[in-house]
């Protein structure tokens, strides 16, 4: 029997515990069955396919352990990006809504997606809103996700006039006399978010899953996690394996906001694991904290810096849950075999998140358990304490490190950066921290966050705190191993070893060595001894 894939000639650096490097592998049916130097080329057989890496680095796929690859689908399908590389300045985004209204029929939605205002010239007035959309209702998503800006059409589309209380969990911004400012906030946003997403088809995921793929295989990721995976997205993703459509593995944490969705999990007793290895339910999960560069996650102490009109003064952000409801839901999932994972973004929502986990383990002891705080961005000594102690997983979202570093800064403060993302500090303490982008709030490609975590700068020079930088080696673990772990799939992937699956990247420069990771491409991605992506 002969080896279908062969790697020969590489520079493999294999992510085990005795970090051993080697030259070439081989798989059969997707796993590794060999593993060497390149006397390995003697097992190919006639239907053999093999690669050189011509003196590459390679390293097991990137394992991206919570994105959004779901609401990304569509937003590529149907949206308008408004990303600071594409909208620099607030004329150009008023000229970027002018044109899709224009296309636009009237009456119809025109929605577009990561909006920086710090870097596209701040927000705009409600009125330069209305000016540009022509009419037609609008709404524009705030990169972060919890945030968005609608016009007077959309206000109106959605039946939310002047007297329209504030949703619980939620605010629509307004000037002093009342009116809106156009800036609408969590649970507010989503008012809007289900307006938009209202005709979305699960045919519609499908598609636009077909380039989400194109760019996470381009980037390295062979393999990633949806967080808050609604049903229509669960149902869309089993057909797209029953019809062969997948590239890549994916994950899934089921939706705490998809209301039904958990509570049919634990009535039907599905358990964290089930699937395979293309299609596997990783978890569920609760999203009570919210968003830092927008101004709204939880802290103990106020908000730095200027507030936009209509926010709240002082500003310590809100939180979306009540916690004897929150703890009553984690609980019931625990019990019932679901690996927990509740969002936590500032300290007062790592807090909340902690305190919910801490009563569901004292209902329901269980030694590994995996526990996640989801971003778990300002990790101070009181709260890296709790993580140890109570063996919780901190969820980095490292990806926020360089696109969203300079408003971290501004909003808390250039000493809170030693407590940001503190990964030298959870290292050394010994609690795992796997990395990830939250894409599409942050770009896909992991490069520049994995920069970030080995320099602490931003690629525009904001200062995150040097004495939280890390090495290349251990910036790879937080996307290989213990992305990997963080999903219990440490048996199957993370690393490169005799029995796991033949998930692997080829890159353009050594990342080991520190340099120019930010500008990393990668050369080929093969995903179970299959090339799924050559340069």
């Amino acid at each position: 029997m002969s080896p279908d894939f062969l790697l020969l000639n590489g520079r493999i650096a294999t992510m085990d515990t005795a970090a051993r490097e080697c030259t070439a592998l081989a798989s059969h049916n997707g796993r590794i069955v060999a593993m060497g130097d390149d006397g390995l080329r003697d097992l190919a057989g006639p239907g053999t396919k093999i690669l050189n890496a011509e003196g590459r680095r390679v390293l097991p796929g990137i394992v991206d352990s919570h994105a959004h690859p779901d609401a990304y689908a569509l937003r590529l399908r149907a949206w308008t990006l408004v990303s600071p590389d594409h909208v620099a300045t607030r004329d150009a985004l008023l000229s970027r809504i002018r044109a899709r209204c224009e296309q636009a029929t009237p009456g119809q939605w025109c929605a577009f997606y990561r909006l920086n205002e710090r870097a596209s010239g701040g927000y705009p007035t409600l009125a330069e809103l209305d000016a540009a959309s022509l009419g037609r209702p609008i709404f524009i998503l705030r990169t972060d996700g919890h945030l968005g800006l609608a016009n007077s059409a959309a206000f109106a589309a959605c039946g939310v006039t002047r007297d329209t209380p504030d949703p619980a969990f939620g605010r629509y911004d307004r000037l002093a006399d009342g009116s809106f400012t156009g800036l609408v906030r969590e649970t507010a946003a989503h008012v809007f978010l289900n307006a938009v997403h209202g005709q979305d088809s699960e045919a519609d995921i499908a598609e636009g899953m077909e380039q989400v793929q194109d760019q996470c295989l381009a980037a390295g990721i062979t393999s990633v996690a949806n967080s808050l995976t609604p049903a229509k997205a669960i149902r869309a993703y089993q057909k797209m394996r029953r019809d062969g459509k997948w590239r890549m593995r994916m994950g899934i944490i089921a939706s705490g906001r998809d209301e039904p969705l958990i509570p049919a999990l634990i009535g039907a007793g599905i358990q964290s694991g089930f699937g395979d290895d293309w299609l596997r339910l990783i978890g569920v999960e609760w999203c009570p904290d919210c968003s830092t560069s927008g101004r709204t996650a939880a802290y103990w102490d106020p908000y730095l810096g200027t507030p936009v009109p209509g926010e709240p003064v002082p500003n310590t952000g809100m939180l979306l849950y009540d916690k004897e409801d929150l703890t009553q839901r984690a609980t019931a999932a625990h019990a019932a075999g679901l690996q927990v994972m509740i969002e936590g973004v500032g300290d007062r929502g790592i807090d909340f998140a902690l305190d919910v986990m801490e009563a569901a383990l004292a209902a329901h002891p269980v030694a590994d358990h995996r526990m996640r705080v989801e971003h778990c961005c300002f990790v101070t000594p009181k709260i890296l304490a709790r993580l140890k102690r109570g063996g919780f997983v901190d969820s980095s979202a490292t990806g926020f490190m360089d696109e969203l570093g300079e408003a971290y800064v501004a909003n808390r403060g250039q000493d809170a950066m030693r407590h940001m993302w503190p990964h030298r500090a959870l290292i050394d303490a010994g609690v795992p921290a796997p990395g990830h982008s939250d894409f599409a709030v942050c770009r896909v490609s992991p490069w520049t966050a994995l920069a970030a975590m080995v320099t602490r700068r931003t690629t525009t020079g904001a200062d995150l705190d040097a004495s939280q930088a890390i090495t290349p080696l251990e910036a790879i673990r937080a996307y290989t191993t213990l992305g990997a772990w963080a999903q219990r799939e440490e048996a199957e992937k993370g690393s490169l070893e005799v029995g796991k699956l033949a998930d692997l990247i080829v890159l353009d420069r050594d990342v080991l060595n520190g340099e120019g990771i930010a500008e990393t491409q990668v050369t080929a991605t093969v995903v179970g001894g299959v090339l799924r992506h050559q340069a």
